[in-house]
């Protein structure tokens, strides 16, 4: 880890114009402002009082954004040391009890199934980093071990060029579209 932090701005909300910082570590690239905009436009009448999961966490953007625009609960899942103490510095700052954090690959969080009393996510982000083939494994892991409320949102950033045909059959997309290199879709998920 380099010495510099970076910082990204929350857009709206209860903290709006309040900066997030984070560490600067290879791989982490948090979702830039003009997506992060358009995927909250997306998921305005999903966020009062929903349950979110940030896997892979990141900087927390989206996380936290969430938060500030009224979800009533946020997990995010995050493994790498520096950015988890990152996280817990913002959360410390933010005075909030919305959010809670783990320290834990995303991929192992969700090999373990949830017990009966822990309530299903409403809102899921899903920004694993490029190239490294973990988007299906956490799909089908989301899907089959019951994390998703019936009516989930389910929100996947990847590579562009990345051929989604592995997604669970009752995830239906609602909204796609792309900024460079980066594809960004919205996904409904239907009873089964």
């Amino acid at each position: 880890m380099a010495g510099k932090d970076n910082k990204v701005r929350i857009i709206a909300g209860q903290w709006r114009g309040r900066k997030i910082v984070f560490p600067n570590v290879e791989g982490l690239r948090p979702t830039t402002d003009p997506i992060r905009e358009t995927l909250f436009n997306w998921l305005q009448s999903f966020l009062p009082n929903a349950n979110c999961l940030d896997l892979y966490a990141g900087s927390g953007a989206l996380g936290f954004e969430a938060a500030s625009r009224g979800a009533k609960h946020v997990l995010m899942v995050e493994r790498e040391t520096p950015i988890i103490k990152s996280l817990r510095s913002n959360k410390e700052a933010l005075q909030t009890e919305a959010i809670q954090l783990m320290h834990r690959s995303a991929l192992d969080f969700l090999k373990t199934k949830p017990k009966a009393s822990d309530p299903c996510f409403d809102v899921v982000f899903l920004d694993p980093p490029f190239r490294q083939g973990a988007l299906e494994e956490c799909c089908q892991l989301l899907e089959d071990n019951g994390f998703l409320a019936d009516d989930a949102a389910i929100y996947l950033e990847c590579e562009r060029k990345l051929d989604l045909d592995f997604l669970p059959s009752n995830w239906r997309q609602h909204r796609c579209k792309t900024s460079g290199q980066v594809a960004y879709y919205l996904y409904y998920r239907e009873e089964k």
